[in-house]
């Protein structure tokens, strides 16, 4: 795997191991802020944030591919509660961590003041493109909110595929994480879009803003409005809504490159559906 622009500023921080990261910060409910930042600047940005952070280090590796599975129903009930900010919002993946070849089943949902809270279920990688192995957990996650995403009769299916390569760091001092995606890619069945030059560094709290914020705030980097499913399923499909992802479609997607899907294509559904939905 080819390493990162800012891999030399990654290592020199102190590693730090899963097994720690977890304990210190799961931060299975949290607040996330997501930041676009130019590659060439992620050095600078590392050489200050190093005098807090340490990075998950794993058999010497310090960077990781990322594939991730987006579910929605037929009228696309999960875009379009955030295409129109609905209060509570949900997301159904599934995340396979390529160089380990694990697999995890996850159930994100957004609420008041934004509080992400996500569900985990460890899944096979075979299954990653379906979540029938899993419906009961995805079912028992959204019941406990009151969300009932499909009408009868409806169902999750694949809709977007995403990938991309992960550093993530740790700051000890507030028990919160840092990632930094690069290499961001999606491909639905017929196009594949790909994100060259940008990162998307997404600060995880539990609520308070974390050093890394404030370096960023400092700098005039103020958050952004980006979900890897819903902007980039913006981006591949006009068609859809995108208020809340019009500016950074505008700003930083601009230069996105699209293509036809390769083959073998995913097997993925996209209805053909615009309208409102309603999801709770």
């Amino acid at each position: 795997m080819t390493p990162p622009p800012f891999a030399s500023a990654v290592a020199d921080l102190p590693p730090v191991e899963l097994a720690e990261l977890i304990d210190r910060a799961a931060l299975q409910s949290r607040v996330d802020r997501k930041y676009l930042v130019a590659l060439d600047e992620l050095p600078v940005l590392l050489d200050r944030v190093a005098p807090y952070a340490r990075v998950l280090d794993i058999d010497g590796a310090r960077t990781f591919r990322y594939e991730s599975v987006y579910f929605d129903t037929p009228c696309l009930a999960s875009y379009h509660c955030a295409a129109h900010r609905r209060r509570r919002r949900f997301k159904v993946r599934t995340r396979t961590y390529l160089d380990s070849a694990q697999c995890w089943l996850e159930v994100k949902l957004s609420g008041a003041r934004g509080l992400v809270t996500k569900h985990r279920l460890p899944y096979r990688t075979e299954d990653r493109r379906t979540v029938r192995s899993g419906q009961d957990f995805v079912d028992e996650a959204l019941g406990r909110e009151s969300i009932r995403p499909a009408p009868a009769g409806g169902h999750l299916a694949p809709v977007l595929v995403t990938g991309y390569r992960r550093t993530t760091l740790l700051l000890p001092a507030t028990a919160s994480r840092v990632t930094i995606d690069t290499d961001l890619h999606w491909q639905d069945d017929h196009r594949a879009l790909g994100l060259p030059g940008v990162a998307v560094i997404e600060t995880k709290t539990r609520s308070a803003a974390c050093p890394v914020d404030r370096l960023l705030w400092q700098r005039g980097t103020r958050p952004a409005r980006i979900s890897k499913y819903a902007t980039g399923l913006a981006a591949l499909r006009p068609d859809l809504p995108d208020v809340p992802w019009r500016r950074t479609l505008r700003r930083h997607f601009r230069d996105a490159t699209v293509s036809a899907a390769p083959a073998p294509a995913p097997t993925i559904t996209v209805p053909r559906v615009t309208q409102e939905t309603s999801c709770v």
